[in-house]
């Protein structure tokens, strides 16, 4: 989950040291930071921390080891943007072809990459890997889900290139197997890699869940330890609530169990078409699905009846940094998922207006940031927190460290 709490220099400080160690005693075994950045040009929000050889490893240390309180393994989540870089870090953002996300005009239109830009790119997260277990996390997870960088290159909608990196489905993964193998290369055998890869964008004419497995299968033959299945980007934020529609996507239709119709696990019917692609793998890779468990009893049928390795959880650790221990002691069978909305009818998520459900989205994201927000001075969740006054919040709060940033970076 993303913190948003850097300093401007993009170096992590003891707020991320509170918040983690606070999660870590909560039970969960795998802690994974929300995306720290490789470029420090280019940032998801303001507040991101960035892995970069000028920012070093000492502001990362301490934050390594409150994530290993209570024998919890931390691996840090290293990304790049590419074009979902809001306007207040940069106006002009990279990306494999200059397609503009048009949300609210917050994006500007990203500069096509240049083949030293992706060269670059590559070993920046090659770099930000090898500072992650020099500070002392426990392993790395690389971002290729969510609209990001490495699933812009992914998908047909944003990738329009007609060279290497362009065109067939084994050329849109060459970036995003290239970070891999370079990361693998400079880590060895014995350090956990892991990949956060869409099942789906959602979207028309985007990556498909067939594509998918496809490169669910080459990330295995390329020896990662670990895949988390995940979907959707910031046009289609089926992350967020699972509010993806598979009828804009071209992926293959997928039998829809009646937990997902509860808005429980929906991710977990693409993952288990993922999973028999793997079948045929000769190295088997675990299979992380994260998005919408609410149920101990869902998440053990996964477990236990679905051959998923790994149930993650994110939102209700916002809400309760104990529910792990509580779901493992049996304390609790049902995690909260309240309703968080700006209003009704038309002010609502079910609005007529693009922007209206966009808004509503975000003010829903940005209630969970103002738990971590909370969590991270050692306070405790506030519920009665209202959608509303967390966006409002969300973007001055924003808007204040990116103008700091922006003072900082011209100094």
């Amino acid at each position: 989950m993303t913190e948003g709490l850097a300093n401007i220099h993009g170096r992590a400080n003891k707020r991320h040291t509170t918040l983690y160690k606070r999660w870590a005693e909560g039970g969960t075994g795998l802690l994974i930071t929300g995306n720290a950045m490789v470029d420090h040009r280019f940032l998801e929000r303001p507040g991101n921390v960035v892995l970069t050889a000028e920012n070093g490893t000492e502001h990362l240390t301490d934050w390594a080891k409150a994530g290993q309180t209570n024998d919890t393994h931390i691996w840090t989540q290293i990304s790049h943007p590419g074009r979902q870089c809001a306007r207040i870090v940069s106006m002009t953002p990279q990306s494999p072809s200059e397609v503009k996300l048009d949300i609210l005009n917050n994006f500007g239109k990203p500069k096509a990459m240049t083949e030293e830009d992706i060269q670059l790119a590559i070993q920046n997260y090659i770099t930000a890997a090898k500072l992650s277990i020099e500070s002392g996390f426990t392993g790395v997870q690389i971002h290729g889900a969510h609209g990001y960088l490495i699933s812009q290159f992914l998908s047909p909608v944003t990738n329009k290139r007609d060279d290497q990196w362009g065109g067939s489905l084994e050329n849109r993964a060459r970036f995003l197997l290239e970070v891999v193998r370079g990361v693998r290369e400079a880590l060895g055998p014995k350090t956990p890699v892991a990949v956060k890869l869409n099942s789906a964008d959602f979207q028309k004419g985007g990556f498909t869940l067939d594509e998918s497995a496809k490169v669910a299968v080459w990330l295995a033959d390329s020896g990662i330890d670990l895949l988390e299945i995940s979907g959707g980007t910031y046009e289609h934020v089926s992350f967020v609530g699972g509010k993806g529609d598979d009828s804009t996507a071209d992926a293959p239709q997928v039998e829809k169990r009646e937990s997902t119709r509860k808005r429980e696990a929906y991710f977990l019917e693409y993952a288990e078409v993922i999973q028999k692609a793997l079948a045929s793998c000769s190295l088997r890779v675990p299979l992380l699905v994260t998005g919408g468990f609410r149920s101990r009893e869902m998440m053990e049928q996964a477990v236990a009846e679905m051959g998923i390795d790994m149930v993650g959880l994110a939102r209700p650790l916002c809400i309760d940094p104990d529910f792990s221990n509580k779901l493992l002691s049996k304390d609790v069978d049902q995690l909260p998922d309240p309703v968080l909305t700006l209003g009704t009818g038309w002010f609502g998520p079910t609005s007529s207006s693009n922007s209206m459900r966009t808004l509503n989205s975000q003010a829903e994201v940005t209630w969970y940031y103002r738990q971590i927000l909370r969590l991270s001075k050692g306070q405790m969740p506030k519920a009665t927190v209202k959608a509303s006054n967390a966006l409002l919040t969300h973007f001055l709060r924003e808007f204040n460290i990116g103008i700091r940033r922006r003072l900082f970076s011209k100094t």
